[in-house]
């Protein structure tokens, strides 16, 4: 499996294109993950137009399984993100046979 571009090189990639400093660029991803986990807590979700939704969802607890014993074990409740990829995104990266 291809390894996807690190941090440093997204962060040149977007200086390049936009004409900014690696500087900016580095402040401007920051910045939208800072907000991200604040509106994602905040609201329950954060959307991100054209790429998709981080979305705060409470899972039940559960019966599960113990797989090196195979022992029963009970799971908590718990509180969990999600990312839903947007549609659009969706269909440019894998489009629907027909």
């Amino acid at each position: 499996m291809a390894k996807g571009l690190t941090k440093t090189q997204l962060v040149r990639s977007m200086a390049e294109k936009l004409e900014l400093t690696n500087k900016q660029s580095a402040a401007f991803f920051d910045t939208l993950a800072e907000t991200a986990v604040k509106e994602t807590k905040k609201n329950g979700e954060f959307t991100i137009p054209g790429l998709g939704k981080l979305v705060k969802a409470e899972r039940k607890a559960r019966l599960g399984r113990n797989p090196q014993t195979g022992e029963t074990i009970k799971i908590k409740a718990k509180t969990v993100v999600k990312f839903r990829v947007a549609k659009a995104a969706k269909d440019a990266i894998a489009p629907a046979k027909k």
